[in-house]
Formats: C-alpha cells, structure tokens, sequence
C-alpha cells in the first residue's frame, strides 16, 4: 500500500533527482544537476534524492532473494555515499504515478531528474510522470548514462534504425564522440538540507533504506553472498580487475573457463546493471590501458568487446518493444518450440541428469551468477540443442536468478544462442559433455555443485550413465535414486533439432520472401548440412 502524503505548501523549492538504475554519486549527470542547481542558490532550493520502492512487487515480482539482497545492499552503500554529500537517499514506499503528485505538491518540487530508460514498462512509466510533472509545472530533465552511447543517437546515425550486426553497430559508434565521464559531485552546503515534513516529524525512519528482512521475502533461497552489492564494492572490483594490465589487454572472452571454481572473469556485469559502476568510466579505463599496450585484442573477444555487445544489444532492444518475446519481434525467427514443463523444471533446478549443465543451473541459484560461457551452454541445451523449448522461458528462469539480469541483454542473448536472431549457424551446437570436459578434465566443477556425484572419478563424472550399477552403488550415488537419469540423450536429440530448425529457418525464409523453396537435405551421420545448403543458409543470412 502507498503512504499517504498529505498536500503542503513550502517556501523553499525542491530539487529531486530520482534514482532507479544509476545507483551510483560517480558519473552520474543527472544527480549531478541537482547538486549544482541547489549550489547556486542554496537558501532557495533543497535536495532530496529519491528512490521508489512499490511494496507489493515484492509479492508477484519473480525476483530471486540473491537479487533482492544485492538491490538491499545497493540502496544502503548508496545513502552512505549521499551522506559523505552532505545529503541522503530517500526510500519512499508506493507506486511512481500515484506518489509524484503528492510528492510535488508535498515537497514544493522545483525540478526532477533521472536517467533515461528504455525498458518499455519504464518508458511508460516515465511518460506517465512526465505529464504529471507539466500538470503540477514541474520542470524535468533527463540523462542518458547507463549506456556509454545514447541508442537514440546511435540509430540516427543509421538511417533511424537500430544496426543488427555487430559489425555494423562498431562502425556506427566509431564515429561517435564519447561523453565525457563526470566526477562525482561535491558535498553540498548545509542550507540545503530539506527540512522535515509531516511524515519524518510523525516517524523519523519513514524514508530509511529497506533492510534485508523488508526486502528477501524468502531468505532460506539465500546463497553466500559472493558479490556484495554497491557502488563501493563495485570501484573494489574494477580497481582489482584492471590491476593486471597484460591480463586485460590480452582477455579474450572464449579462452575463459565456463566452470572455473572462482570466477575467471570481472564479474562486473551486477554492477553496471544496477549502475553501481559507470560503463562509461569502465570504458575510459579500458581505452587508457589498451593504449599503454598496443597489442592487445580486439572485440568481439576483448574486455572492450563485451561491453560494446552490451551497447549493441541495448540499441537494438530500444528499437523494438517486443524484444523479450517471439511474437511481434521484428528481429526475431518464428519457431514452433514445444511446452514440456516437467522437462523445464528438470533444467531450472539443475535435474537434467546432465552434471555439467546442472553444475551451472545450481550455481546460479546458489549465487546468482555464472560464466557468459556457461549461460551459451545452458541456453543452447534448452533450446535448439536438446530440449527444444522456448527461449522465452528460459529468459524467465534467469531473469529471475541472475544478480545482472538486463533486460536487453537477457533477451538479446537467449534470442542468439537459440539461433532465433543475431546468429544463424544453428548447426553448431554445444555439447553437455565434451564442453565442460575441455576446461575442467577432473570434474572439480561438478563435484563443488552437484555433490552427489563427488566420488565418481574423472572418466565418468561428466557422463555417470557409463558407470555399471555396482560402481554406482560404490560412488554412492545409483542413477534414478540419488541423481536423475538423462532426460534426453544428446547425440540423438541434437540431430534431429539440427533438422527441425533447417525446417524452420526454410518457413520463415518463404514466409519473407513468398517463394517455395526445395527440402533442404541433411547429413544423416552428423546433422550437418550439405555443401549446397550451407551456401543457401549463408544467403539467407545476408537477407536479413
């Protein structure tokens, strides 16, 4: 339920700044404008930075507790920064459009800010207090600084589309200048501060931070918290990552290891979700060490690559409000894939009697968080490598664990690794055995996650169906009884998913082009396609 905020005139104006993502005081421009309007006139404005919270998300929201927590200890290193400001965060409970007329009128409010969003719910939510704000004449300016580059600009510049190659997306923002990466603001002279109104003077924690216990609804899901939320951790890290300058300029995304036991990455993708950490500021820092070593890699593989997919998938996304599903997506294949629940809980809860992949699933439900790699290898496993269920679900099962789950990027992401845009070599499917066998030849992954198999040796823990019963019963752990049987074999299921998306792909190529084509024929032995296929499927390429 919202709090009620009784309509009270002031004399002093109010500067708000409103913070969703962006949960940062570095870089940030549009935080950045308050400070400085309110320091030309102190003994006439006051600030009050912001952050919404609506309670009942917190009942239908399919949020995982990892996530709620990071948010919880984002929100709390956030006032603590706005502190050191001589400000503060306040956390004020309800729903945007029903709060800011009150608010407004509550607080005198002069002037809003925030950072630009391109969520469809958030820019609708955002037109919505838009026109609320020019009712109670309120003036509102908006920043975009959770990209590096403003999608908008960044379309313009191709004929006011979004690119759909990533080739074409680099040329595009070759071009572009980079904005200048802001400092963060200096602390604010005390005739700022706002002086309580009706609600603090009746409760004085009214506008505090959630703790943990508001937030985690359920906080026996709770994992260990490996990745603390917040800006300040999020400087620790990049600070730690950047450290090995040779290690940086030399990264290249594939030769990391999906199932290493400690991340053989950044693991800063939480943080520029959230915009604890600036992409910008990362960028800038990425840019000066590759300059420091000329040999360095270069995208899509590098340090600089991965975050530029960021930017591409998120310019592409601002295109197209349908992004996170099949239907209506421009961008995306039109597939029929199946509904198989029993086969999609077996996945999401790591029960697919594949250890690799169930490693990974079990890993981001304890941790909220897994290798990019590892995600490829779940994703293809669901989708067009085995399961053939949508892409769509399984967007929703780590929409709802992952500590960095994007909007854009988690659809973009799923849409490419099921082969439904982006990325059409359908053909090459990960294996759930030999993958995770090339970086990690003992099992250590598997043994540390699904610990049911921790006694089967090295030859068989990647696939315990070799072993007879008698070594099961031996290992401790008898397939069907102590861990589930395959629910699909692989080498037979990826075969013929090779032929329905051949099929597929045909459909929609004569749907576009409203020519019949020929059956496309197949390599019966490995699934693949013969010579004169693969040059068709190379056209069809082109053509989107």
């Amino acid at each position: 339920m919202s709090i009620e905020i009784e309509s009270k005139s002031t004399q002093r104006r109010t500067l708000v700044h409103w913070f969703r993502k962006g949960l940062r005081v570095h870089d940030n421009p549009a935080l950045l404008q308050v400070f400085d309007v309110a320091r030309t006139a102190p003994h006439k404005y006051s600030v009050r930075p912001i952050f919404l919270l609506d309670p009942g998300i917190l009942d239908w929201l399919q949020v995982g507790a990892n996530r709620w927590r990071f948010l919880q200890q984002s929100l709390s290193d956030l006032d603590n920064q706005l502190r050191e400001l001589n400000s503060r965060l306040y956390v004020v409970r309800g729903k945007p459009v029903e709060l800011f007329p009150k608010l407004f009128e509550r607080w005198n409010v002069e002037l809003l800010t925030y950072e630009s969003d391109i969520e469809p719910y958030a820019v609708q939510r955002d037109a919505a207090v838009q026109k609320l704000a020019a009712v109670h004449q309120v003036h509102v300016d908006t920043h975009c600084s959770h990209t590096i580059y403003n999608p908008e600009v960044v379309m313009a510049r191709n004929l006011g589309k979004a690119p759909i190659t990533y080739q074409k997306f680099l040329g595009i923002v070759d071009q572009l200048k980079l904005p200048k990466v802001r400092e963060k603001p200096e602390k604010l002279p005390e005739e700022v501060q706002p002086s309580e109104d009706a609600l603090e003077l009746a409760d004085a924690s009214v506008y505090d931070c959630p703790t943990l216990e508001q937030l985690v609804k359920r906080p026996d899901e709770l994992g260990d918290n490996k990745f603390p939320g917040g800006e300040t951790e999020a400087l620790r890290r990049l600070e730690a990552s950047l450290r090995d300058e040779q290690w940086v300029a030399s990264f290249e995304k594939p030769k990391t290891s999906p199932n290493s036991l400690e991340p053989s990455t950044t693991v800063l993708s939480p943080y520029l979700k959230f915009g604890c950490l600036s992409a910008r500021l990362l960028y800038e820092r990425l840019k000066g060490i590759l300059a420091r070593h000329p040999k360095h890699s270069k995208p899509p593989v590098s340090l600089v690559g991965q975050l530029l997919w960021r930017e591409f998938y998120y310019t592409a996304a601002a295109a197209e409000p349908n992004f996170d599903r099949m239907l209506g997506n421009a961008y995306c294949i039109q597939i029929a894939w199946n509904e198989q629940p029993d086969h999609l809980a077996a996945w999401t809860h790591g029960r697919t009697g594949y250890p690799f992949i169930d490693a990974i699933m079990r890993q981001l439900r304890q941790e909220g968080w897994i290798h990019h790699l590892a995600r490829h290898a779940v994703a293809c496993f669901l989708t067009r490598g085995d399961l053939w269920i949508s892409w769509e679900e399984g967007q929703r099962v780590f929409e709802q664990l992952l500590l960095d789950q994007d909007w854009a990027l988690n659809a973009g992401n799923w849409m490419w690794l099921s082969a439904s845009a982006f990325f059409y070599q359908y053909f090459r499917v990960y294996s759930p055995v030999a993958f995770g066998k090339k970086t990690d030849p003992t099992g250590a992954y598997i043994r540390k996650y699904v610990p049911e198999l921790a006694k089967y040796p090295a030859n068989c823990i990647f696939e315990p169906w070799k072993a007879t019963l008698s070594a099961q019963r031996d290992y401790g752990c008898v397939l069907g009884k102590d861990y589930p049987h395959r629910i699909v074999n692989h080498d037979i299921v990826h075969k013929k998913n090779i032929k329905r998306m051949t099929a597929a792909y045909k459909v929609n190529r004569e749907v576009r082009t409203g020519k019949q084509e020929p059956d496309e024929e197949l390599d019966e032995p490995t699934g693949k396609r013969k010579a004169s296929s693969i040059k068709s499927g190379r056209a069809a390429k082109r053509r989107r």
